[in-house]
C-alpha cells in the first residue's frame, strides 16, 4: 500500500464498539446502456481551464453506467459538502435537500438537467489518471507509557511554527531538544511503532483508549499538523532493497517481525511526522468519517481527495476505474485532499474504517477516469 498511496492513513475491547461503515470491495457492475438524458442534444458550452486541469464538455451518454448507480449514499456525501459549500454549489444545496427522499431516477434527471458533465483532462502531458484508496484504522491505545505500549501520538508542538522545516522522524526519535519540545503532548501511546507509522500516512484514525482507571472509549485522532518533511514511502524502500516482494500492510509487518533490529531503520526511511488533536466519537456520529480538507465529515465509497488545483472542494464527481482490486463507476464528491494527490486525474478513493476498509485500500491502485458536474 506505501508504494501504492503516498497520501497523508489506521484491535478487542470490554464493551462492544459501535459499528462502523465501509466500502464494500466493489464488484463488476453489470453491463448497461449508455443513459439517455432527456434534451441532451442541444450545443454543448467551451471547455474550462483550472489551474492544472482542461475540463472538456461531453454528453450525459459518455458517462459510463450513469443510469445504474444507487445514488442514496452519494446524495448523503453531497448533503455534507452541502454544509460548507462553496459559492459555485451554495445555490443548489436547497434542492439538494429537498431531493433526499426522491428516487434514483428523479435524482438523476434533476443531475442532468441541473449540471454539465465535464471530461477531467491534463493541461499537458499524459492523459491517464490513477485512482489509490485510504482509510480511517482502528487501534487500541494506553494513555499510560508502559512495556507494552511504547509508541506515542502526539499533539502539535507549542513551537512547531518556529523551525520549518521541524525535525524529522529520526531526530524526533534521538535528539534531546526534539524529545523536549514534545514532552507532555503525548495523546496516548499504541503497542507497535509501525501501527504509528500507518495513522502518520493515513492521517486520522480511531482508538479504542484504555484510561488511567482501567476505563475504556472511542476517540477520533484527527489531522492537526505534520512536521513539513516530504513524504517517503518505506514499502518503496523495502521493494529496492530487495528486502520484500509483498509491501502490502501484511507484508510489511511480517518483515518487521523477522527483522526487529532494523524497524527503526525503516520508519527513519519516512521523515514526515504527523500531529494529532483528540475528538469524542458520539453515538450519533460514529457512522461518520473523519473530516476531509473541505471541514465536512467524509461518506465512505462516495467521499475522494482530489487536486484541488485540479478539482474545487464540493464538486460532484463521475468517477470510473476498472481493475483487478475494484470495478468502481460511480457518484462522488470531492472533499479532501492528500500531500501525494496531485495533478489533474488523481483521486484517492475513502474506503471507510476498519480492517475491511484497510484491505481495499491497501490493494487498490488501478487507472481512472474523472468527470466533473459542474452547474450549467
Amino acid at each position: 500500500m506505501l508504494a501504492a498511496c503516498g497520501s497523508a492513513p489506521r484491535r478487542a475491547p470490554d464493551a462492544p464498539e459501535p459499528s462502523r461503515p465501509a466500502a464494500t470491495t466493489p464488484t463488476a457492475p453489470p453491463p448497461s446502456a449508455p443513459y439517455d438524458a432527456p434534451d441532451d442534444t442541444g450545443p454543448l458550452p467551451p471547455s474550462i481551464t483550472q489551474a492544472k486541469s482542461r475540463w472538456v464538455p461531453v454528453r450525459w451518454s459518455q458517462l459510463p453506467g450513469f443510469g445504474s448507480d444507487t445514488l442514496f449514499e452519494a446524495w448523503n456525501a453531497w448533503l455534507k459538502s452541502c454544509e460548507r459549500p462553496g459559492p459555485t454549489f451554495a445555490p443548489l444545496c436547497g434542492q439538494v435537500r429537498q431531493l433526499s427522499i426522491a428516487s434514483d431516477e428523479e435524482k438523476r434527471v434533476w443531475i442532468t438537467q441541473r449540471l454539465q458533465p465535464y471530461r477531467v483532462e491534463p493541461i499537458s502531458g499524459t492523459t491517464e489518471g490513477l485512482l489509490t484508496s485510504y482509510y480511517e484504522p482502528v487501534m487500541d491505545a494506553s494513555r499510560q507509557r508502559s512495556a507494552t505500549h511504547v509508541a506515542p501520538l502526539y499533539r502539535p508542538p507549542a513551537n512547531l511554527a518556529t523551525r520549518k522545516p521541524w525535525y524529522t522522524r529520526q531526530e524526533i526519535d534521538t535528539l534531546p531538544e526534539a524529545q523536549a519540545a514534545l514532552r507532555g503532548r503525548e495523546i496516548a501511546f499504541l503497542s507497535d511503532p509501525v501501527d504509528a507509522l500507518v495513522l502518520h500516512i493515513q492521517g486520522s484514525g480511531r482508538l479504542r483508549i484504555t484510561e488511567a482507571d482501567g476505563s475504556q472509549r472511542l476517540v477520533r485522532l484527527a489531522f492537526a499538523a505534520t512536521n513539513d518533511q516530504p513524504y517517503r514511502s518505506v514499502g518503496s524502500w523495502l521493494l529496492q532493497q530487495g528486502l520484500v516482494r509483498d509491501a502490502t500492510w501484511p507484508g510489511i509487518k511480517a518483515w518487521t517481525v523477522q527483522n526487529p533490529q532494523r524497524v527503526n531503520e525503516m520508519l527513519w526511511v519516512n521523515p514526515r511526522m504527523v500531529f494529532f488533536r483528540e475528538e469524542p466519537i458520539s453515538e450519533a456520529d460514529s457512522a461518520l468519517g473523519p473530516r476531509g480538507a473541505q471541514g465536512v465529515p467524509l461518506t465512505a465509497g462516495r467521499s475522494i481527495a482530489v487536486d484541488p488545483a485540479s478539482i474545487p472542494y464540493g464538486t460532484p464527481v463521475w468517477l470510473a476505474t476498472s481493475g483487478p482490486t475494484a470495478n468502481l463507476q460511480r457518484l462522488v464528491l470531492a472533499q479532501d485532499t492528500g500531500s501525494a494527490i496531485t495533478g489533474a486525474v488523481r483521486a484517492d478513493y475513502y474506503a471507510g474504517s476498519g480492517p475491511q476498509a484497510g484491505e481495499l485500500a491497501g490493494r487498490l491502485k488501478q487507472p481512472l477516469q474523472m468527470w466533473v458536474l459542474w452547474p450549467k
